[in-house]
């Protein structure tokens, strides 16, 4: 068994970027919507950036074709931090799952 720690070490690493390291090891992103729903930072961005699809008109909302199946979506979660390693902000981005569909039946 090789463990790790006998390889590697953070000894050179300066205290900025141990603080650093430290702050985004202890931090962790959700990955899934049940996961996401319980904490309101990311109820906020999943909040905002549907409002963003509404205000920038990026969809609209249609009658799905008689015998056709809805292309299925998923939310994806990314922390982004500052140069110190401290949480910046919480992005949330809801996804199409296009790789789905088939071209002439999907789409034209």
């Amino acid at each position: 068994m090789y463990l790790m720690h006998h390889f590697l070490s953070n000894s050179r690493f300066s205290s900025t970027h141990s603080a650093y390291i430290a702050n985004i090891t202890t931090t962790k992103e959700p990955h899934t919507y049940a996961q996401a729903i319980l904490d309101t930072n990311w109820q906020k961005e999943m909040d905002e950036d549907l409002s963003a699809f509404q205000l920038n008109t990026t969809w609209t909302l249609t009658p799905l074709p008689t015998g056709q199946k809805p292309i299925g979506c998923k939310w994806v979660y990314k922390i982004k931090y500052n140069s110190y390693g401290s949480v910046d902000r919480y992005k949330a981005r809801l996804v199409a799952k296009g790789y789905t569909q088939i071209e002439g039946v999907d789409y034209f």
